[in-house]
């Protein structure tokens, strides 16, 4: 007899022994020695800062599914596991903390504060992939990397001197993006913009020949101290004889010219604007046109330098602002103040708003590496999914602007770059020189580090051993497939497009699927601050790995954002429960292990229609679940699974099984128990992707001693040719049958215990009779609908009392008498006629209602006349069965 499957699945005691067991066996370690065709996914690396959110489960749970499914498709697969060591992500945390102690970076030499950055890291970054064990993720581990370990450090210089040499990698003084916390620079992808309700400030400049004033509008009073011109749209009629003229600028009494320039909104406040090249972007533009000279006013903390005068030398800027604004009225040079509405940036990281600032750093040139990773997109060599990803890449990719890779922070990959303290030699180089090849001198190191996405976008094959020709590089690269959210479209995955082109000569990975932003079921996103953001260890701990795993994937749709709730996950533990119990309950027929050593061949057995129906089912089932996976429909595939399991295979099949398990032949159950062992055996291998532990463990009490563990079993290949073209048609009429007797059955109220008599009428062209006849099939509605006696009539008369259902022109006929109380049954059902007809009165006067078909939204109305149609439907039903009655 076979070992027995416990009464109630507990995952906690299932899922940590499989993980152990698949580690002692090797199973998630790649073989570069394999003849297999390889499938390689490299993870996208969590942050060390990170710990283990709903995303991180949805995205991981993803690349699982892919990689446990390629590895049953006999591939050798490598999903290749790290973590970015986050530059300014990290360096906040530790700065942070050490603030709680009164202390910052500057307190520490350089080298003394990075001690304390890697012990942090050290301790931090095996957290989050510890985690991602305990939701199943089947990583390399072995394999594992880290964007500062020494490889991938060698690979940074690498590339920065490839690109330095090629003139690619250039120092320019530019504006760029400054956050007064970190006090450092940041990409435009590391600013978030958010809609802000601001003031429009108007000031009044007066003119140099003291003939009046030109007034500008601004939404940043404090940087007018930095302005070195105002500029007018050269088509601006208003202005024409003011330009080339000069104002005397207030508070800091500099003369600064009138300018024309075409970038100038003529509709924005007086349509004269003030410059400031030091400080804005555009303005910065404008100054390079017109050789004006810039004027940097802050310090790096944001607070004002002394180029911005002694009113405001040392204040913070916002307060510098209302100093300014202050002045500027006790000058009588303020003119109005208006309510604004604008677009403000803030420090992803920080959160502070950053500061447009004038700086030296180091860029790339990004262009000439852009093109050719638009042509692969766009010639689909690599495939986006969903596909209108393509539009945004093209859209930025064709606009892009040279990156500043520069950080002014002291953790992560320091910029290769080395000057003599003697003379002017400096260069790039890989490795660091003693002295200055030039005259000798000491040298030292460019102080700044690069942006964290400068290792990152080498990710998929400096993990691999790059620059050096590893036998892992030569086998994995390039990678299959990349499981990653859109919003690193720009950061990450363009980039390393670029990247592998530039230094592989090929495409990183052939397919790109982008996951959707996991809110609440309100649709808002989930942080802590709302209380919305429950941790997957503890969703683990209640509904177990497997219940999480698949209830997220049956509500994340390709590429949309997905509403998720704890009723969903209490869906997936129901579908593990309804699995565990049909295997317990197919396990606990078992009476002989020999059926589960003999070979099972659907062509050459003696099979019922209802074991015919439900292999076709399986067949047809594992050919969608193979489609779907082939484009990514992820959720599409387990409710595929789910469907067929919960309805065809427990619904179905193994109630209709269960008579000859109790009293048919040996032989009659031999084949009903092979027929449910294949299929179930089948079942967990489609399903083991999605839900990894229960697959395993109910697997292991199936499977013979030479048979392989699932985790490494073949994936279905069904090739097997039964029944004819109509046989899965011809058992949906069964269905039909038995499903309207059961609803019948219901509604009459007749008790669950009572055995029916049938009487059926119908002629000979019609299947249902042709079936009820066919005595095997009859005892399907006998056993499912609790039917002792069924007689075939061709009389004209209907019996009475009885209940009538027609399916498919055949009339069924359930006997009533001693049944029920047909009196009691006709008051109730009177009682019951009433009630609803009141209740149609009353929805059809709502809907009659003009002020209610005005005032009530229209979803409000739509379920009024959805309730309306629901409630007649249900009262023809009722009438029905009360003339039946009568």
């Amino acid at each position: 007899m076979a070992v027995q499957l416990d009464k109630v699945y507990d995952p906690k005691q299932v899922e940590s022994r499989w993980y152990e067991h698949w580690l002692e066996k090797n199973y998630f370690h790649a073989d570069n020695e394999s003849t297999k065709k390889p499938y390689v996914i490299v993870i996208p690396p969590p942050n060390v800062t990170g710990i283990l959110h709903l995303g991180h489960v949805l995205n991981n749970t993803l690349q699982d599914i892919l990689i446990r499914h390629a590895r049953m498709n006999g591939r050798e697969t490598l999903w290749l596991p790290g973590s970015d060591h986050a530059g300014i992500a990290t360096q906040n945390v530790v700065e942070k903390n050490l603030r709680k102690e009164g202390k910052s970076r500057y307190d520490f030499e350089r080298d003394d504060f990075l001690k304390i950055v890697w012990k942090w890291a050290d301790k931090h970054k095996s957290i989050i992939l510890n985690q991602l064990r305990k939701i199943g993720c089947s990583c390399d581990w072995e394999r594992e990397r880290f964007t500062l370990d020494k490889g991938l450090s060698r690979a940074v210089r690498e590339v920065f001197v490839h690109l330095y040499r090629k003139g690619l990698i250039y120092r320019g003084r530019k504006i760029i993006n400054w956050c007064p916390v970190s006090r450092t620079a940041l990409s435009d992808e590391e600013v978030i913009h958010k809609e802000s309700q601001g003031h429009l400030w108007y000031f009044k400049y007066p003119l140099e020949n003291g003939n009046g004033h030109l007034t500008v509008a601004t939404t940043r009073p404090e940087t007018m101290l930095g302005d070195t011109a105002v500029a007018v749209n050269p088509k601006d009629d208003r202005f024409g004889k003011l330009v080339g003229k000069n104002i005397i600028l207030p508070i800091m009494d500099r003369v600064i010219p009138i300018i024309a320039d075409d970038f100038v909104d003529m509709e924005f406040g007086t349509g004269a604007v003030k410059v400031t090249p030091a400080h804005d972007p555009n303005d910065f533009e404008i100054g390079e046109r017109h050789g004006l000279e810039k004027i940097n006013i802050m310090n790096p903390d944001a607070t004002m330098n002394a180029a911005a005068g002694p009113l405001v030398e040392g204040k913070d800027r916002f307060e510098a602002r209302k100093i300014v604004v202050a002045e500027m009225e006790r000058l009588g040079l303020l003119e109005k103040i208006e309510d604004y509405t604008h677009s403000v940036g803030f420090s992803e990281r920080a959160g502070v708003m950053v500061e447009p600032y004038l700086s030296d750093q180091w860029f790339v040139k990004m262009k000439p590496l852009a093109e050719p990773a638009i042509r692969v997109v766009d010639e689909g060599k690599i495939r986006f999914h969903p596909q209108r990803w393509v539009k945004t890449y093209d859209h930025w990719m064709n606009n892009i602007r040279d990156w500043c890779i520069s950080r002014q922070l002291w953790w992560g990959h320091r910029v290769p770059v080395f000057y003599c303290t003697k003379c002017d030699w400096h260069d790039a180089l890989v490795d660091d020189p003693e002295k200055c090849p030039k005259c000798g001198g000491k040298v030292y190191q460019d102080p700044d580090v690069l942006d964290t996405w400068f290792s990152s976008w080498l990710w998929p094959f400096s993990t691999m051993g790059w620059p050096e020709q590893t036998k892992d590089l030569q086998v994995f690269f390039p990678t299959n497939t990349l499981v990653t959210a859109p919003d690193i479209i720009f950061f990450w995955v363009a980039r390393m497009i670029m990247a592998s082109l530039e230094f592989m000569g090929d495409i990183p990975f052939s397919d790109v699927y982008y996951t959707g932003l996991i809110r609440d079921i309100k649709g808002r996103k989930m942080s802590k601050s709302l209380g919305n953001s429950p941790d997957p260890l503890d969703l683990v701990e209640k509904y177990g790995a497997d219940a999480l795993r698949y209830g997220i994937m049956l509500i994340a749709p390709q590429g949309q954002d997905i509403l998720f709730s704890e009723e969903r996950l209490e869906v997936g533990r129901n579908f593990m429960n309804k699995i565990w119990n049909a295997s317990r309950f197919i396990l606990m027929n078992i009476d002989n292990d020999d059926i589960l050593e003999k070979p099972f061949d659907p062509e050459d057995s003696d099979l019922t229609l209802a074991d015919k129906w439900i292999l076709l089912r399986l067949k047809h089932t594992v050919a969608k679940v193979d489609k779907n996976l082939k484009r990514f429909r992820f959720d599409e595939v387990a409710r595929i699974i789910y469907d067929f399991v919960w309805s065809d295979f427990c619904d179905w099949y193994i109630e209709l099984i269960k008579d000859r398990l109790y009293k048919k032949s040996p032989e009659e159950k031999q084949t009903a128990l092979q027929v449910a062992i294949y299929t179930l055996k089948n079942i967990l291998k489609i399903l083991h992707p999605y839900a990894p532990f229960i697959t395993e463990e109910i697997y292991q009490h199936l499977k013979t001693d030479s048979e392989p563990d699932i985790i490494v079993s073949g994936w279905p290949k069904l090739r097997y040719k039964i029944g004819h073209k109509d046989t899965e048609a011809t058992f949906k009429v069964v269905q039909e049958m038995i499903t309207a007797l059961r609803t019948a059955r219901s509604e009459m109220n007749i008790p669950p215990s009572a055995q029916l008599k049938l009487v059926v009428r119908g002629n000979e062209n019609q299947l249902p009779l042709r079936l009820i006849k066919d005595e095997s099939l009859a005892e399907y509605v006998k056993n499912l609908v609790r039917v002792s006696e069924i007689r075939i009539t061709k009389s004209k008369d209907k019996p009475h009392p009885a209940s009538t259902i027609v399916v498919h022109g055949t009339e069924f006929f359930i006997l009533l008498e001693g049944l029920i109380d047909i009196e009691a049954e006709k008051q109730r059902l009177e009682k019951e006629i009433n009630r609803l007809i009141a209740l149609v009165k009353a929805t059809q006067n709502k809907l009659m209602n003009q002020k209610f078909l005005e005032k009530a939204p229209k979803e409000v109305v739509n379920k009024e006349k959805e309730k309306e149609q629901f409630l007649r439907e249900r009262l023809v039903k009722l009438e029905a069965n009360f003339d039946a009655l009568s």
